[in-house]
């Protein structure tokens, strides 16, 4: 299929369109932007310049990507929104690019869908297979690890960290950092122990599994300081690198991490 291009879009001379590309009735493609082989833009989509999209992706009516951020330093500096493959990207989303103050790009893998009226503000970094459902807000600076779900109208504040394969449950906010392979969720987000439904979709065995859910019991629930009870995890779980990962995270935390919700001030242990 060749590629096609309505009469009604409006493609600025210097974007690149790769093969066999379809851009919609009312479409405005930006200076500068990159639309990769197989790309779909349905109607009313907005690509910001110095927007670059891979192959394969379908981007659904009313979507503005690569928007300027909502940052007060910024002063119109050129800086970037990179999205990588097969990505479903649905109506209203909005995705911002990067600052100068930040690391000057906003960052998306492959194989993600992000539904109606998700935003992902500026610097973020996404990982590959990621879904976010309707109404996520993402606030600037956030990662977010592969293989995340984030349910309905969730908010995680700025320059937060999402482990991968966490599920995070809808109407949450986070403002603290969630360990890979767990499950959270509650309008304040804490943590309900790992994600043992996820993980074992994904193809995680048993060991993998029984190790994570015997070192959340002793980092989260065993009134033992987080230094102590990460020590306890590494000497007395051995061999599984989901556990190693679980620990490395923690320990690299710079936020502080989200508590089990037994804690009852909503604070992690030191």
């Amino acid at each position: 299929m060749a590629t096609e291009i309505h009469s009604t879009a409006v493609i600025d001379p210097t974007a690149q369109l790769g093969a066999d590309v379809q851009i919609g009735p009312f479409v405005v493609v930006g200076a500068e932007a990159r639309i990769g082989d197989g790309s779909l833009l349905e109607s009313h989509v907005v690509i910001k310049a110095f927007t670059e999209l891979g192959s394969g992706n379908h981007v659904h009516p009313h979507a503005v990507i690569g928007g300027e951020p909502q940052h007060t330093a910024y002063k119109g500096e050129k800086t970037y929104t990179r999205i990588g493959d097969n990505n479903k990207i649905r109506e209203c989303v909005t995705i911002h690019r990067g600052t100068a103050q930040g690391q000057g790009e906003t960052r998306i893998g492959s194989n993600c869908m992000f539904m109606a009226y998700s935003h992902i503000a500026h610097d973020c970094v996404i990982g590959d297979n990621v879904i976010m459902a309707n109404a996520v807000n993402l606030a600037g600076h956030v990662e977010v690890g592969r293989n995340v779900i984030i349910s309905g109208l969730s908010a995680v504040q700025q320059f937060i960290r999402i482990g991968e394969y966490a599920f995070l449950g809808g109407a949450s906010g986070y403002k603290l950092d969630v360990p890979p392979f767990m499950l959270a969720h509650g309008v304040r987000g804490m943590l309900f122990g790992p994600n043992l439904i996820g993980l074992r979709r994904n193809g995680f065995d048993a060991a993998a599994c029984k190790g994570l859910k015997k070192a959340y019991k002793i980092i989260f629930r065993s009134g033992l300081t987080r230094e102590q009870g990460l020590a306890q995890v590494e000497r007395e779980i051995v061999g599984i690198p989901q556990v190693d990962r679980l620990v490395a995270f923690i320990r690299e935390s710079k936020n502080g991490v989200t508590p089990d919700h037994k804690q009852r001030n909503g604070h992690e242990d030191d």
